[in-house]
């Protein structure tokens, strides 16, 4: 839910925008049926959202740039990427799902949630008063930052109407890219905020563990959209910076030699080349220690490498480690 002229005075976005403009040409556009984009749209839908991004980037004439996908502009861009491998340099999702609660592999809870608030959307959208308005809010800010809160409230009510906004939740909700994940060969930086209340956090945890290499950053704060007073936004702002101007090249194909490995081996074995103990590759992929562990298993038993350390060396001989 934006409005890319409104925002620029939001309480919510303010600091957003100054901080991905300072250093970067930032483009944004409001989804479509929502903000200044067209509002007599009826298809939505993961592949005409595609379409759109698609279309604004051709319009910008970018053969290849950065992407960053918020919420449920995180599977789009997630999808982009895999498609347009060739034209995304740098994936970041933020507070982003590969898979919405009207999907399969989903607690029957979370799809009851959802599913009611579509029927609050459907008949408190945009009002002045009631108590959706009040839910809706305070599922994005915390209940004491009143100016977010009324900021959320007055966007309802000028970014769409309330039949559009039902429509849009149905289908942030029945996306599902998860069988797009693996083709993904930007280097991708995939933060979460563990309060959040919109997203929870778990989806972003499996989100980052299906993208080979993904760095998974786990935030603290309060807010779906962290705000400067929150604990997690001067680590947002510094792992953002450094993830864009660091030299990180995409990942390569594996030397033949390397070619009986999967891609999510190939991404262990990258970070086994850093010097990274287990328990830090972990860390970095959003994997459990043990399944870690397992990957160096099978890695060292498919290169018929005995030892940790002679893996270490085969790998960076092979030219991993280096991104």
């Amino acid at each position: 839910m934006t409005h890319v002229e409104h925002d620029w005075d939001s309480p919510i976005w303010k600091h957003w925008l100054r901080e991905l403009t300072r250093e970067h040409t930032l483009a944004r556009f409001d989804m479509r049926g929502s903000g200044l984009s067209d509002h007599g749209v009826a298809e939505q839908g993961v592949g005409v959202w595609i379409e759109d991004l698609e279309a604004v980037a051709n319009a910008l004439g970018w053969r290849r740039f950065p992407l960053l996908g918020i919420c449920q502009g995180g599977p789009v861009a997630a999808a982009y990427a895999a498609r347009h491998p060739e034209r995304v340099s740098r994936l970041v999702l933020y507070n982003a799902y590969a898979h919405g609660a009207y999907t399969s592999d989903i607690p029957e809870f979370r799809t009851e949630e959802a599913r009611a608030l579509e029927g609050m959307i459907k008949v408190g959208w945009g009002k002045h008063h009631g108590a959706f308005r009040e839910v809706f809010a305070r599922l994005m800010s915390p209940p004491e930052a009143r100016d977010q809160v009324a900021w959320w409230s007055e966007l309802q009510r000028i970014t769409t109407e309330p039949v559009t906004a039902v429509r849009l939740w149905h289908a942030f909700h029945a996306v599902d890219v998860r069988d797009q994940l693996g083709k993904i060969r930007a280097p991708a930086l995939v933060v979460h905020i563990k309060g959040d209340q919109m997203v929870p956090f778990e989806l972003g945890r499996e989100l980052a563990a299906h993208i080979s290499g993904a760095h998974f950053l786990p935030l603290e704060g309060k807010s779906h959209i962290l705000q400067p007073d929150d604990p997690g936004w001067p680590t947002f702002v510094s792992e953002f910076r450094r993830f864009l101007t660091s030299q990180v090249s995409d990942h390569p194909e594996p030397p033949p030699e390397f070619e009986c490995l999967t891609h999510r081996e190939c991404a262990v074995l990258n970070e086994v080349a850093q010097g990274l103990s287990n328990d830090a590759i972990a860390e970095r992929l959003a994997i459990a220690p043990k399944t870690a562990r397992n990957h160096v298993t099978n890695i060292c038993s498919k290169l018929n490498i005995s030892t940790r350390s002679q893996l270490i060396v085969r790998a960076r001989e092979a030219g991993f480690g280096s991104h």
